[in-house]
């Protein structure tokens, strides 16, 4: 076996080094541009974030939304429904108010006034209810005023007489009360 020179082992060893360093110099680049590429994921990851927690919080509104207009035809249709059962509770307390006292008349009244306060059961169940307007000062928004008659018995603005009772459902006003208002 022959010993290596020196020299050349020496050559060898720097071009080992030289190899590395180019090696090295070679990685280097590649690092930054994984970096680089990692910041670009990263800000398209947050920007599809953004974009779906935007969509999903707008399709919870949607949702709202949708409910909120359900529940405003449901209330509109069943309020339209309900006023017309008021014409019919209307005649029925005119009938009421002329019944006979005796005869066959008085038994049919009977049978009138039980369908009368079915219907009022009915009305009530569905969340239909009076209002009490009499001796109330006048409100637009629940009263409608046929009248206004100077009284000395009341105060200004307050209401004498009911002509025809409005009625509420929950807080809406289902048919405003038509009322004499004193001056």
């Amino acid at each position: 076996m022959m010993a290596q020179d020196p020299l050349d082992e020496s050559k060898e060893l720097e071009e080992v080094m030289a190899e590395e360093s180019v090696q090295e110099d070679a990685v280097a680049p590649d690092i930054e541009d994984l970096q680089k590429d990692l910041a670009e994921c990263h800000s398209q990851a947050a920007e599809y974030l953004d974009g779906w927690q935007r969509a999903r919080a707008e399709f919870v509104n949607y949702k709202k939304r949708v409910e909120r207009e359900r529940e405003q035809i449901y209330l509109n249709t069943a309020g339209k429904i309900l006023k017309r059962y008021l014409e019919i509770v209307d005649d029925l307390e005119r009938a009421l108010n002329n019944r006979p006292q005796s005869g066959e008349g008085a038994a049919w009244a009977g049978g009138i006034d039980l369908v009368y306060q079915k219907l009022l059961n009915i009305l009530e169940s569905e969340g239909v209810r009076r209002m009490q307007a009499e001796g109330q000062m006048f409100d637009p928004n629940m009263h409608e005023a046929i009248s206004s008659e100077p009284n000395p018995d009341h105060e200004s603005g307050e209401i004498i007489e009911v002509i025809q009772p409005g009625y509420m459902v929950g807080d809406r006003v289902l048919r405003p009360a038509v009322v004499r208002v004193a001056q």
